[in-house]
Order: C-alpha cells, then structure tokens, then sequence
C-alpha cells in the first residue's frame, strides 16, 4: 500500500469515529454503541465473550468494570502515585516537581531547565524540556480544555480533573525503552518493549522467560536484540502486586538495570482497538494471556 493510500486510510478512519462521537449520545448507552460500531470498523466482525484479547477490551469498556473506583482512580497520573505509594513503595515513582492546576499557576512556574511536563487526565501527550530550551505554554495550556473521554469514550477519564503534572526527566533521558506488562487475575503474562518511540516507534513482545514472541501491535515489530534488563524478576513482582486488583489492566514502567520507575497504569490498551501482525498474533497473545490457568 502506498503512502498516499494509508494517508487516506487514516484520514477515512479518522472521519468515521469523529462522525459516530458527534452522532450518539453521550451517555452509557450512546458509548456502548460508539464502542460497537468502532469494533465493527476495525475488526471486521462481532465482538464475542470468548477469552481474546480485543473482545476482553470490549467487555470491560461497555459494562461497569471501567467505572470500578479503583481504575478511574489509577487513571489520574497524580493520584497513581498514592496508589503506587501504598502497594510497593514510593521509591517506584517518578518525583513530582509540580502539580499545576490551571493557566495562571502555569504561566507563573518557573519550570527546570531539564524536565517533563504531561496532562495528567490525558494520556500520551508530553513535552519534554531539555537544555533550559523555551517552552510552547500555549500548546500546554490547551490540555486544560481536554476531556480525554470525548476522543474515544473511555469512561474513566470523563470525570478526572485537568491538570498538569511536571517530573524530571526518568534518567536523564527522554527516548528510553518503556516495559508494558500485560497482566490478567493479577498475574503478568508478557511484556511489550516500546523501543524508540520519540524517533522511529517499533516494539517487541516477549514471554516471561524473555523469549520473543512472534507478533506486534499497531507498530513493526522491532529487529533490535535486546538485553534482558538485571532487574527483570522485580518488574515482574511488581507488575503482579499493581495488578492484583484488577481482571485485566497492563502495567507500564521503565528501567534502567538497576532502578524501576512506573509511568502508568493502563486500563483499555489501544482503546480495544488493537491491530496485530500478522492478524494471527491475536490468537498467540490471547492463549497467552487468558489460557494459562486451564
């Protein structure tokens, strides 16, 4: 497929999940066919209560399971850390430089010369400080008028307060491997490896014994060799006590041999929207991550 086709592809995708947010309700019912509807679009068939892994997605962003108090509260980066705090100890998280909690704080801080600033009702945007280089507050300053819940109605974030959360840059480098743990009953069962994602984004998924497996998600498939970090038995014992609260939820953290920093507690991974390749890697991570106990 051509650039051009997959511009297009994208912009038509685009279009039709604009149109279905402005279309239905925003209410339960209205979510829940948004969520359908989306399902459809992206995957080509009916989502079913078998155990695979785009079909649990969907379960747990159409019933009650996304408002549980504990996942809307792990999904406000500030409040993370208390949890974070309470079940493994403070020393897992990222030090808070500041909490900003509208414009005139914003302007009015004196940000470090080296560090990182993120919407805390938001996920994936960030801006990164480097070198006492100026910082766009105008590009800041419009995370406040986000409600991240009216992207792609994901429930727990329609109630979280905006705010903007400033930390210093997680070993002095912004474009680190992130470990993904995906975890279900509380137990991890394999990890997604974010290589390059600032640059060149690609990924690598790889079992418990740090065996690659033979598939990806929304990103080519990394051909970097990696080096199983000294400290992987203690991001797996803390995935597992993170995730002991929850059916499934994946647990996201950083590392650099010898110290672990989480960054988030991610509830619906892709929206439930999650393309794999090949198409077959479903199958693989589902029998992975379901299976184990049977």
């Amino acid at each position: 497929m051509t650039n051009k086709l997959v511009r297009m592809k994208r912009l038509l995708i685009l279009f039709f999940f604009n149109l279905l947010n402005f279309i239905l309700p925003r209410n339960r019912l209205g979510n829940k066919f948004f969520h359908l509807a989306a399902f459809i679009f992206r995957h080509r068939r009916l989502p079913s209560k078998k155990f695979i892994y785009n079909d649990f997605i969907f379960y747990i962003k159409t019933t009650d399971e996304i408002l549980n108090p504990l996942r809307l509260f792990v999904s406000d980066k500030e409040l993370l850390k208390f949890y974070i705090k309470a079940t493994i100890g403070d020393k897992y998280n990222c030090p808070t430089i500041a909490i900003l909690e509208n414009e005139d704080l914003l302007e009015s801080f004196d940000f470090p010369d080296t560090c990182c600033i993120k919407p805390t009702h938001m996920s994936g945007s960030v801006v990164f400080r480097e070198n006492g280089l100026p910082i766009n507050l105008n590009e800041i300053k419009k995370w406040f008028s986000v409600n991240y819940y009216s992207l792609y109605r994901e429930e727990n974030y329609k109630l979280l307060k905006p705010k903007i959360i400033v930390e210093p840059l997680i070993f002095n480098k912004k474009n680190i491997y992130d470990y993904k743990f995906f975890c279900f009953k509380g137990e991890p069962r394999f990890v997604q490896v974010d290589i390059d994602r600032f640059t060149n984004h690609t990924r690598k998924f790889l079992s418990l014994n740090w065996k690659e497996l033979d598939f990806s998600i929304g990103y080519p498939k990394s051909r970097k060799k990696l080096i199983e970090p000294r400290n992987f038995k203690e991001m797996i014992k803390i995935s597992r006590n993170l995730s002991k609260h929850f059916s499934f939820i994946r647990v996201d953290m950083y590392s650099d041999g010898n110290k672990i920093i989480i960054g988030e507690l991610t509830n619906l991974p892709e929206v439930g929207f999650a393309k794999f390749i090949p198409r077959t890697g479903e199958i693989t991570a589902s029998e992975l991550l379901f299976n184990q106990d049977k």
